[in-house]
């Protein structure tokens, strides 16, 4: 493995536990429009990629506007408040910044509740990039949103690695050229009969794994 110098980070569901967070509002959402809840299996599957087309693939018949307003309706207020970090993460992130690496946070969310989240365990302090949806015209799993992040960064694919929670991320990854990486506490569903296209290099149990592979 090259050298590696950049670690970009997912942000649901890798750095953040924000899973029941966005089951809930998923649930809400269909609740509304559909009166009844929706198959957690299928929801979860979900995970990682834009809100916009999981809502068309959801409900081709309702507005989408009226149906993104809805599941973020359920999350206004409540964001900051019910998410947590992953155990280690924050440290991780920490221990990367003091040793030189440049890190970024790369994801499918918007810009205000990411930096809610960042904010409140003030990790916007000390990520050198933030790369949110509103920053891309392609998402996960098209390598745009990481490329954009090396580009700020100032990196190089062979030197980066990866760091997410479902398929999208390992996709964004292997289609960037950059080293993937796969927690094992996601909830995201990732088969490997199905996701084979999008294979991980590495999985970690914990996150201070990543310390481990970086010696490699």
């Amino acid at each position: 493995m090259n050298r590696i110098n950049t670690i970009l980070f997912d942000f649901d569901g890798t750095v953040m536990n924000t899973n029941e967070l966005i089951l809930g509002s998923w649930q809400h959402t269909f609740k509304t429009i559909m009166g009844k809840e929706g198959d957690p299996e299928a929801i979860q599957r979900t995970f990682g990629e834009t809100l916009a087309k999981s809502m068309n693939d959801f409900f081709p018949e309702f507005p989408l506007d009226d149906a993104i307003e809805i599941y973020r309706g359920y999350q206004a207020g409540r964001f900051a408040d019910v998410i947590s970090p992953f155990p280690g993460m924050i440290e991780l992130i920490k221990e990367l910044n003091r040793q030189g690496y440049k890190t970024a946070v790369v994801t499918s969310r918007l810009r205000p509740t990411t930096m809610e989240g960042l904010e409140k365990y003030k990790l916007d302090t000390i990520l050198d990039e933030i790369v949110t949806m509103e920053d891309c015209t392609k998402h996960k799993p098209d390598p745009e949103p990481a490329l954009i992040a090396l580009e700020k960064l100032g990196s190089k694919p062979e030197e980066s690695m990866m760091i997410g929670d479902s398929k999208f991320d390992i996709g964004c990854a292997n289609n960037a050229g950059v080293t993937s990486v796969l927690v094992d506490w996601a909830v995201a569903i990732y088969d490997k009969e199905k996701e084979g296209i999008f294979k991980p290099d590495f999985v970690i149990k914990k996150a201070e794994d990543i310390l481990k592979i970086l010696q490699i």
